[in-house]
């Protein structure tokens, strides 16, 4: 934390002040102060890259405890840091699941000796996201909860969900939902459409997100609750947001990488690293997600890293697992498809994973380069261009649809509370070098 350094020459972008300009930005003993304060600081060139307030990933599945062979806390902070996220969303559904303050604790505990990036913990909505009986709330905020979700999972009880938005308003946190009706979605393995019925596979329609999204709204409207809906998939549910947000509702969104840039059509290769839930759904869906994106509808853009072994996706896709990974792939995804053709600004983009983010968790400390505020900071290549390869990969898994794509842009550097934790920048010290 006694480091100081001055960050120099780099295009900055702000949201959360309105910056987009060429500035310098210093950093010392740990927070963001100012370059002229500096005299005797180290100096490093930023000419071509991107500063920015650092990302935050709102939805990461590190699989600890209970199936460390997928992903560990330790390996997957490290895959963060390498896709330039200074913090992630750890997701409630491991084993067992984080529906106690001991679990929670005991997620923290390892992420504050082992992670490379801080590891903000959910926790579940319902004890052992069975959906019968609320958690303990006020226990799980004490211990250190920042959202709660079942995800992976919807609590189908509407008067349990109603229960759940009063105290969870009571106690400021936010839910985040995961929205499937399992009636219409039971069995299904892909997008129900035309390429599940010339494919021959059980599809997942669309209206099993749109209920539960529908149903959710009305009661947040009713609560006046902060409501965040994970992993946008389907047109119509991203139509009844943009509307509830005009009437005022409490609510957020996020949306994919891999349900902005890719459709229901891939599955005919029948490689299970496209079989992801909720499904990739038709080219109509990911325009409307497009739009959403660039309206303002959708407000973030989040991984929902889920990482499987080689052996459970090597199956018949029918009894593969839903997931796929994308901690080190988000970025360079997004800078190559939606800056570099004209989706999204650089500015527009970082918003969505920076201040954004930060808004919808209530941390007013991050999403930000503001003078006095602690150096998170995330800085881009946008004009690298490489290909992704996911036996370069920091993370322990490799299910990822988009290995062998070409990509221009990437996160050259990472630093939390100032500190180098990655660095792909020749002559920069980090703990995780890109060789």
């Amino acid at each position: 934390m006694k480091s100081e350094f001055i960050l120099r020459g780099a295009r900055v972008i702000d949201p959360s002040r309105g910056l987009d300009q060429c500035a310098d930005i210093a950093v010392s003993n740990g927070r963001i102060c100012d370059p002229a304060k500096l005299k005797k600081a180290k100096s490093y060139d930023m000419e071509g890259k991107i500063v920015a307030p650092g990302f935050i990933d709102l939805h990461v599945h590190l699989r600890q405890p209970g199936r460390n062979d997928k992903e560990t806390i330790r390996t997957g902070t490290m895959a963060a840091a390498a896709g330039g996220f200074v913090a992630i969303v750890a997701m409630p559904n491991t084993s067992p699941p984080a529906d106690t303050s001991s679990t929670i604790e005991y997620v923290k505990s390892h992420a504050e000796r082992e992670g490379f990036v801080k590891v903000l913990v959910s926790a579940c909505i319902t004890k052992g996201q069975e959906g019968k009986e609320m958690s303990g709330i006020g226990g799980l905020k004490k211990a250190g909860a920042v959202a709660l979700t079942d995800d992976g999972k919807c609590v189908h009880n509407h008067e349990i969900m109603r229960h759940v938005l009063e105290y969870a308003k009571s106690f400021g946190l936010p839910i985040f939902d995961h929205c499937e009706d399992e009636s219409l979605a039971s069995g299904g393995v892909m997008h129900e459409g035309y390429w599940s019925t010339v494919l021959g596979m059980r599809g997942i329609p669309a209206e099993s997100e749109d209920i539960m999204v529908a149903r959710d709204i009305i009661l947040a409207e009713k609560v006046g609750a902060r409501l965040h809906i994970q992993h946008l998939s389907s047109k119509n549910s991203a139509r009844m947001i943009r509307e509830a947000k005009a009437r005022g509702v409490k609510m957020t969104c996020e949306a994919t990488p891999h349900h902005l840039f890719l459709t229901d059509e891939k599955i005919k290769s029948f490689d299970t690293n496209y079989k992801v839930n909720p499904p990739l759904r038709s080219e109509e869906h990911r325009l409307a997600l497009i739009e959403a994106l660039k309206d303002g509808t959708i407000d973030a853009i989040a991984s929902d890293h889920a990482p499987h072994t080689e052996t459970e996706k090597l199956v018949e896709f029918d009894y593969a697992p839903f997931g796929v990974i994308g901690l080190e792939t988000s970025v360079p995804l997004c800078l190559t498809e939606l800056c570099h053709k004209g989706v999204l600004t650089f500015a527009e983009l970082v918003r969505k994973f920076s201040s954004s983010p930060a808004e919808i968790l209530g941390l007013s400390e991050m999403g930000t380069l503001r003078e006095g505020a602690p150096a998170n900071i995330t800085v881009l290549d946008p004009e690298f261009e490489h290909v992704i390869d996911s036996s370069s990969f920091l993370s322990k898994s490799r299910n990822t649809p988009f290995d062998g794509w070409k990509v221009k842009g990437r996160a050259a550097a990472t630093i939390v509370d100032g500190n180098f934790v990655f660095s792909a920048i020749p002559g920069i010290d980090a703990a995780i070098v890109h060789k």
